[in-house]
């Protein structure tokens, strides 16, 4: 049996890289897919593409820094599908780039609104539906490795994603009772379009810095990412509550 068979699920930041993966993968195991993501070009591309395999979903438009929007997409869920069973909240700004001397407030701003506040703010709504429909549900945050592995020239990023591991403790100390699990996933160097493009920004290739970033020889794919997702949503993870999946090619240990 499929282990999201006719779960609704959100997965935010929907539009590329372990977003869409996510979507793609949570589709082809029977869930009900809002694709959401601020791209319209890009998130409506995915809903067709899961169509065209067969799968199930819908696209919605939502800048996560804004409170109006995301219980916007939180109604929408509801309204296409009935009720709203899992989430993955995926949507991020990529890493700044500046050290502690140079950094750039204005970015660190926008960064703020979307990974951090963005973040809780979708718990927030997630966790109003999930405590109004009163069966539980999921929830899993996208970090990082950065969480928990400092390198240089992105403090607001790393900074951000410690507080996303906070939100995500902090939430399923207060919900597992209600029966709403709460996890987070902390990938680690993955080949996407943001990796990629900030790469090729610094004149560095892939197979340069996979020695410091991997115990595996590679890069992971988004895929990989999704599949982390995809067990913490499922019931196959459903005593897994208040922690972390390290998804990194054991990046972690270097």
């Amino acid at each position: 049996m499929k282990r999201l068979n006719n779960k609704v699920a959100i997965i935010t930041g929907a539009a590329m890289g372990m977003g869409k993966a996510t979507a793609e993968l949570f589709a082809e195991e029977g869930a009900k897919v809002v694709v959401a993501d601020f791209n319209e070009e890009g998130g409506k591309a995915v809903v067709n593409e899961i169509i065209a395999r067969g799968g199930t979903a819908a696209y919605c438009k939502v800048d996560i820094s804004n409170a109006t929007e995301v219980a916007a997409m939180v109604q929408f869920a509801v309204d296409t599908y009935g009720r709203l069973d899992c989430a993955v909240n995926n949507a991020a700004l990529k890493p700044d780039n500046n050290s502690f001397q140079d950094l750039d407030e204005a970015y660190w701003d926008r960064l703020q609104a979307v990974d951090l506040k963005g973040t809780a703010l979708c718990m927030k709504y997630e966790i109003r539906q999930f405590v109004a429909q009163g069966n539980g549900g999921s929830i899993v945050n996208i970090s990082s490795i950065n969480a928990f592995k400092p390198t240089t020239g992105n403090p607001a990023y790393q900074a951000f994603k410690h507080g996303v591991e906070g939100l995500t403790k902090a939430a399923a100390f207060e919900y597992g009772i209600k029966g709403i699990r709460i996890n987070s996933v902390a990938p680690g160097a993955i080949r996407t379009p943001m990796l990629t493009a900030a790469l090729k920004s610094l004149g560095i290739e892939e197979k340069d810095i996979i020695p410091t970033m991997s115990l595996v020889g590679r890069l992971g794919e988004p895929r990989e990412v999704a599949q982390g997702s995809l067990f913490l949503s499922s019931d196959d993870a459903s005593y897994v509550h208040g922690t972390v999946l390290h998804v990194g090619g054991g990046f972690e240990l270097i």
